[in-house]
């Protein structure tokens, strides 16, 4: 079991065995996509899926067995880990094919063989408008693509993205092309839910089409700062100086087709973490002796394994915008977070009972900081 937790598919993509790497990609790629909506998979899926990796069962046998594992008990659905277990089965088995028609309809076909009996929507174009609060916008929203024109958007998307011809002397030059694609078509935001799941798995099919070879931990690992670099590709607010940007998506793809290893920091994405590097350097200059270099400062805070990704991922936004050295309260919480009361006043009690913050005296009562173990 700790093996499972430590990373269980790491053995399997460096493999040679084409078929046990191919395998052990799609599982991995398949359950690191959940944290683009803050879910995590159980140990079970963990197992049964090294139990198709090593060949002692199918995938349609181990999708039948995560079926009935949850038919049996309601109670193992404990945050969405049902949703997440069976669309990372789904996910993979999607990836272990090599059907594709690059298309609409396969594109909203992926969306309803992930989420049949998920989301009564699955397969469906949405008929509203939707917004949603990010953080890395400091709680503002993309504009998505209006409700009366996603299918018209979906068809010109895909029909300009057929005709484009790629250069062939260059995969570094033909990135930043790919970076408009696809923060193109998850900007159009066809689907009620599941919009960036979908949207990487069609993308990933895309790119296998084309000959990439992506079986990689590079969208396993950095899921959610995929979705932030779609964030931020399609976001302006020039009055405070912010303009869409696909430097973020490019350095991603880079990792992914070309193998570089540019630092994926979510942080680096927040519409603040420029102005905040600057006023820090602006302070170095005026800081002497051994203090003086601030980039050394911990921009990491230790959580317990055992802690759900989206309550880490809450965690660290809050520690990287207030460290060591701000103190805190419930209202900071749900500003940062974009969250209501109710959540926000349950995860300062966990952080208090994990010992991660500590009250803060003579600030009033409510206020906390980080502490340092």
């Amino acid at each position: 079991m700790d093996d499972i937790k430590k990373d269980p598919f790491e053995e399997y993509i460096r493999q040679s065995e084409p078929t046990k790497r191919e395998l052990g990609y799609a599982w991995y790629t398949a359950m690191g996509l959940q944290a683009v909506d803050g879910l995590d998979t159980s140990d079970y899926l963990k197992n049964i899926a090294k139990q198709n990796i090593e060949g002692e069962i199918t995938l349609s046998e181990a999708g039948r067995l995560i079926e009935s594992y949850y038919e049996e008990s309601k109670e193992r659905d404990t945050d969405r880990t049902k949703e997440a277990d069976i669309v990372s089965t789904r996910i993979a088995a999607i990836l272990s094919e090599n059907a594709f028609t690059f298309s609409v309809p396969q594109y909203i076909g992926i969306h309803r063989r992930l989420f049949e009996g998920i989301y009564s929507h699955a397969g469906k174009i949405r008929d509203y408008n939707v917004s949603k609060k990010e953080w890395v916008l400091d709680g503002e929203s993309v504009h998505y693509g209006n409700a009366l024109e996603l299918r018209e958007m979906l068809d010109y998307d895909i029909r300009i993205e057929k005709e484009y011809e790629y250069p062939l002397n260059s995969i570094s030059a033909i990135i930043p092309h790919l970076a408009r694609f696809v923060s193109g078509l998850w900007q159009i935001h066809a689907f009620g839910e599941g919009n960036t799941r979908t949207t990487a798995v069609f993308f990933i099919k895309y790119l296998r089409s084309m000959g990439f070879d992506v079986t990689n931990d590079i969208f396993a690992a950095n899921s959610w700062y995929f979705r932030n670099s779609l964030v931020r590709a399609n976001y302006n607010d020039l009055s405070k100086g912010i303009r869409e940007t696909t430097e973020y998506l490019e350095l991603f793809l880079r990792n992914l087709l070309l193998g570089e290893t540019n630092e994926l920091k979510n942080r680096y994405l927040h519409v603040r973490w420029k102005m905040q590097k600057q006023d820090i350097q602006g302070r170095k200059q005026d800081i002497q002796g051994p203090k003086q270099d601030l980039q050394k400062k911990e921009q990491h805070i230790e959580v317990p394994d055992d802690v759900r990704n989206k309550t880490k991922q809450h965690i660290q936004v809050l520690f990287e915008r207030f460290g060591y050295d701000q103190f805190f309260g419930r209202t900071e919480v749900m500003s940062e977070l974009s969250i209501t009361a109710s959540p926000a006043s349950a995860l300062i009690k966990k952080m208090l009972d994990w010992g991660i913050i500590y009250p803060m005296k003579g600030k009033g009562k409510g206020k906390y900081f980080f502490g340092r173990k």
